[in-house]
């Protein structure tokens, strides 16, 4: 896979991805999230894109950290959501029961199987005890490039069985959803929310 290739693609495109994402209505599934978290929780929004979802993390009260592999969508962010956001690859996390929450919306499905094993592995460490995971994938069998992008699909048993070969969390709830996108309502998304043991 090509990891080089997906970010300069959202270099290239961050305004337009931005302007297209950033008044997605994720309200529910901030729910899903935010009810499972206790209060002054701190949370990595992990792959945060527009900031849209760290902007509304911070205005509910919550610390919360943000981080990026697009420096131009770092830069967008950052002025979105009001905080430094961390540039850095998926790969280089290397905190340590940091966080009560980590959300990766939409995000970690530009991994291969081998390097999402690595970074789940990684982003369980960084949790704390107890701590969640709300993650999101397209929904099916597909790996490879698809418009520019690297993309990894995920059905209920096949997250199921990379989460087997992972260990430390278990899956606490998870549920398909339609693209909440403008004209995007046929693409179906596999959410999932992940507790670790």
């Amino acid at each position: 896979m090509n990891t080089a290739k997906t970010i300069d693609y959202y270099n290239k495109h961050a305004q337009t991805f931005v302007e297209g994402t950033i008044s997605v209505d994720l309200g529910s599934i901030y729910a899903q999230f935010v009810s499972r978290l206790p209060d002054s929780a701190r949370i990595l929004d992990f792959g945060c894109g527009s900031g849209r979802d760290t902007r509304y993390f911070l205005s509910q009260g919550y610390m919360v950290d943000a981080a990026d592999g697009s420096q131009e969508l770092c830069a967008l962010a950052s002025q979105y959501a009001g905080i430094p956001i961390r540039h850095m690859l998926f790969q280089d996390l290397n905190d340590v029961q940091c966080y009560d929450g980590i959300w990766a919306c939409s995000s970690i499905l530009h991994l291969s199987r081998a390097d999402l094993k690595v970074v789940l592995e990684k982003m369980i460490r960084a949790l704390r005890k107890r701590g969640i995971i709300y993650t999101s994938f397209k929904y099916g069998t597909f790996e490879g490039e698809r418009n520019g992008r690297y993309f990894i699909d995920m059905t209920e048993d096949s997250f199921a069985e990379l989460l087997r070969d992972v260990g430390g969390a278990v899956i606490e709830a998870q549920w398909i959803t339609s693209d909440a996108r403008p004209g995007r309502g046929e693409e179906k998304w596999l959410n999932l929310i992940l507790r670790k043991q």
